[in-house]
């Protein structure tokens, strides 16, 4: 791995701190004013082939959106990025993302290693997060899959309520079928933290234990428009960052390495709810990449640490 950029002391990462804050907001408030006004001329034409052609125009808007705030964090930031990506990805196919979730900053840190290399990025998002103000609209407009997430206790109470889940990510998938899309799909669920591995007794000294069925449900939603999963791994080689460290000269590296895996036949059309055995052949293969994931990241971690 590179070695680390030298720290900026605090005035300093205050003030360019501030400055890239400024910057993406300024960035944020341009794009989201050209993506709104596309968002009403797709709305105002009932036109399938208006409506295709502005949702083109949409995507171009997200792009630009992260490839400048990408130019603003490279100009404004001493990170060092050590990216390994496979030859064989393409803008024109679709894809099911895997990654592992430590931080804020992942969701950049794939926005600007991903762009042009695969179809733009969506993620599932909760419900609440639509309310956020110009990103809630701006996500909506994306047509990003907006969830709605019942607690165990919940589902116990309404069991009716059973699979809403489900329903809601084959309605957001069906919406993408035809166009080249990427999905991107956190397998652990939440960022990890040393006490939840702890508490959730994980076998993985990096990782959280994966959940496999929104793998299984993504997958079978979207059938086999999808080419294959991308197996990403980061690594922040300096301890977990946050997002005020990466606008603040304080990330000094990045480590990203991907892969791409086939996708089985079976899990086009196989049932995750009602199948045992293919639920069992799903969340095998995904904790087999997960023991892979883990091993990676002790090793590029060993590597940094006698180097």
């Amino acid at each position: 791995m590179p070695p680390a950029p030298r720290p900026s002391s605090p005035p300093v990462r205050v003030g360019i701190g501030v400055t890239a804050v400024l910057l993406l907001v300024v960035n944020t408030l341009f794009w989201c004013a050209l993506l709104f006004a596309v968002t009403l001329l797709k709305l105002l034409i009932p036109v399938a082939a208006w409506r295709r052609l502005c949702s083109k125009a949409l995507v171009f808007i997200a792009e630009a959106w992260v490839a400048v705030n990408s130019w603003g964090l490279a100009v404004t930031q001493p990170t060092r990025w050590d990216v390994e990506l496979p030859e064989t990805l393409s803008s024109g196919a679709s894809y099911l993302v895997v990654s592992n979730h430590q931080s804020g900053v992942d969701i950049p840190v794939l926005q600007k290693v991903l762009l042009g290399r695969i179809p733009f990025l969506r993620f599932f998002l909760k419900q609440q997060l639509i309310w956020v103000p110009l990103l809630g609209a701006a996500w909506w407009a994306l047509d990003f899959p907006f969830m709605k997430r019942h607690s165990r206790e919940f589902l116990e109470k309404h069991p009716e309520r059973r699979g809403e889940d489900l329903a809601t990510t084959r309605s957001a998938c069906a919406r993408f079928r035809g166009t080249p899309v990427s999905i991107l799909n956190f397998v652990e669920g939440t960022r990890f933290t040393e006490s939840k591995r702890a508490r959730l007794q994980s076998p993985f000294r990096h990782l959280l234990p994966p959940k496999a069925g929104g793998v299984a449900f993504t997958a079978s939603a979207m059938g086999d428009t999808l080419r294959s999963v991308v197996d990403v791994t980061i690594v922040y080689p300096d301890g977990r960052p946050s997002v005020w460290d990466l606008l603040s000269r304080n990330l000094p590296r990045v480590v990203v390495r991907a892969r791409e895996v086939p996708i089985p036949a079976d899990w086009f059309t196989g049932n995750y709810q009602e199948d045992a055995a293919f639920r069992e052949r799903v969340q095998a293969l995904v904790r087999r990449l997960w023991e892979e994931k883990d091993a990676r990241i002790e090793s590029l971690l060993a590597a940094d640490s006698t180097g």
